[in-house]
């Protein structure tokens, strides 16, 4: 692995500075839970499962060259799945705090579901509405349980220009768009799903990845599928 040095070890990848100024991603087989449920949206690392990271790796790369087909940009130089590894460029994540770690994780629902529902069941007087993209977003903070933040918050505090937050959940609801319709040909529906955003060379870029850690998506039965199963579903 032609690497230089560690600059972050994360639950589910690992990120290495490379001698061209590039990042390399390393996608690991560790998945994160609550006790012995497997929950992508969880802080805490339960287990591994043989092949995971190069399934999340290969459904990353399948939807970032959807995106660039798109006009979306990505911070994707090239990916080689049967390393499990990912070249992209070096960005700077929206959001970070003042440590430089953290950042902001930007949520798109097509519809009521999980910690939406727990927060909001009084309110929500149709369980079978849909939403027209609604966004949503978080501050990366595994401590504090990744809270919300809304957008005088996020102005406020100086995390991100109001242009650039304005690009970024356009660009979410674009993403969000074209992931729902590469699985409605498969006969699949996208609950919500999450992405980050940085910014390389000033531009709003999708960063990290794009895969079943980060959404949730059910079958024409509403059964909502596993990791595994999402992704035979996609790469054939």
């Amino acid at each position: 692995m032609n690497t230089s040095e560690l600059i972050y070890s994360g639950k589910t990848k690992d990120l290495y500075a490379l001698p061209n100024n590039n990042v390399l991603l390393v996608f690991k087989d560790d998945v994160t839970g609550e006790g012995d449920v497997i929950d992508p949206g969880a802080n805490t690392v339960i287990g591994k499962v043989e092949g995971k990271g190069r399934k999340s790796l290969a459904m990353t790369d399948h939807f970032f060259k959807k995106l660039k087909t798109a006009g979306i940009p990505t911070h994707l130089v090239n990916a080689d799945v049967d390393k499990g590894t990912m070249e992209v460029r070096r960005a700077e994540p929206l959001g970070k705090d003042i440590n430089g770690a953290g950042g902001l994780e930007f949520i798109c629902r097509t519809r009521p579901w999980g910690s939406f529902s727990r927060r909001y069941q009084n309110y929500i007087r149709d369980s079978e509405q849909k939403f027209n993209y609604l966004v949503e977003i978080t501050v990366k903070d595994d401590e504090r349980g990744d809270p919300q933040i809304n957008d005088e918050t996020i102005i406020a505090l100086g995390l991100v220009s109001e242009t650039h937050l304005e690009q970024a959940k356009n660009i979410t609801r674009h993403v969000s768009r074209i992931v729902e319709a590469d699985l409605r040909e498969k006969g699949l529906i996208l609950i919500d799903m999450k992405i980050e955003l940085g910014l390389v060379d000033g531009v709003v870029v999708v960063i990290d990845e794009v895969s079943a850690d980060a959404m949730r998506v059910m079958d024409e039965n509403g059964k909502v599928l596993d990791h595994s199963t999402l992704f035979a579903s996609l790469i054939q």
